[in-house]
């Protein structure tokens, strides 16, 4: 027959055991997850008509943000009518890319009587707009496992 101290000393080791479980797998979660790789995208863009104002580029992560609210964003000068940006620290997912030329700095992309853009613009993989903006499932590629990605992008 187990005395009272032995059974008060017995569920204390279980807790003590249960809290260093729990401890252990909360630790190895965390870990995983800052483990995860991390990718990096560097977009090229060549084309501009000429090097005055800057490039800004969005990097979009999902179709109902596209075009709408960035992920992450990045600006450039122009130099010899090319420029470059590198998104960093990116997740695995799908993602896709939209920029253009800011040739008055006024971070906003000029559109004539309303419809039509009066800044030159790209998108990833050579996404265009017909009658419309460019589509999320034209633009759209994925990225993972740490991987390096080059996007090349035509205004």
């Amino acid at each position: 027959m187990k005395t009272f101290e032995s059974t008060l000393k017995t569920k204390r080791i279980l807790k003590t055991a249960t809290m260093q479980t729990v401890i252990t797998t909360i630790a190895i979660l965390f870990s995983a997850f800052m483990l995860q790789a991390q990718n990096t995208i560097t977009v090229s863009m060549h084309n501009f008509d000429n090097d005055k104002g800057t490039v800004k580029v969005g990097l979009y992560d999902s179709e109902g943000n596209f075009l709408n609210k960035e992920f992450m964003t990045r600006g450039a000068t122009i130099s010899g009518e090319k420029a470059a940006v590198t998104f960093t620290d990116v997740p695995d997912g799908t993602y896709a890319i939209s920029c253009y030329h800011d040739e008055n700095d006024n971070d906003k992309l000029d559109m004539m009587m309303g419809i039509m853009p009066s800044e030159d613009y790209g998108c990833s993989n050579g996404a265009k707009g017909f009658f419309g903006p460019p589509k999320w499932k034209d633009a759209k590629f994925t990225i993972e496992n740490g991987e390096t990605k080059a996007i090349d992008i035509k205004l």
